[in-house]
């Protein structure tokens, strides 16, 4: 460093300040929670924060089958996660969002695996008897589970952008 143009004096590009594969990893293990988007019938986009569990490279949630979300991915399977740091140990300003593709699940195979390995993941500091129960009330008539496959993803870390405002302030470049 120390040449002008290693120095910023705006935020136009912040594609440099990618998330680190290891933080990332960190992230996804801390969190529990995402924005999960998809597409309504008359094309708007809609939101809303799930619970989550990634196994083997895709992620794992589930919702009864009555929620708006359900037709609309059996409709059109192109979705949205975003996790962010927030919250979590690692700190605030880092985030991942991955384009994917979604299934909607009914199966007894997967519900037999997924509701305990989601309870364990989100009732596990309340104790065992919390986390059967959470199991239990998750096993309902209409419920279904989704699986997303991720593909483009997109990373930000924001202590990196931190970083090089504060050694472009130090040197004076911000100015110039």
């Amino acid at each position: 460093m120390g040449e002008l143009e290693d120095f910023i004096k705006n935020y136009e590009d912040v594609t440099k300040y990618g998330l680190d594969a290891a933080d990332e990893r960190m992230m996804i293990d801390q969190q529990d929670e995402c924005v999960f988007c998809w597409t309504t019938a008359d094309g708007s986009s809609m939101a809303v924060i799930m619970s989550y569990l990634e196994k083997d490279g895709k992620f794992w949630l589930t919702a009864s089958s009555q929620r708006k979300r359900i037709p609309a991915i059996r409709r059109d399977p192109r979705v949205a996660i975003v996790i962010t740091s927030t919250g979590a140990p690692l700190g605030k300003n880092k985030t991942v969002t991955y384009k994917g593709t979604a299934r909607v699940l009914d199966d007894r195979e997967t519900k037999d695996w997924f509701y305990p390995a989601l309870a364990e993941r989100i009732m596990k500091k309340f104790g065992q008897e919390r986390v059967d129960l959470f199991a239990k009330f998750l096993d309902s008539p209409r419920r279904v589970i989704i699986e997303v496959t991720p593909g483009l993803r997109v990373g930000y870390d924001g202590s990196k952008m931190g970083a090089a405002t504060q050694r472009s302030v130090e040197a004076g470049a911000a100015w110039q």
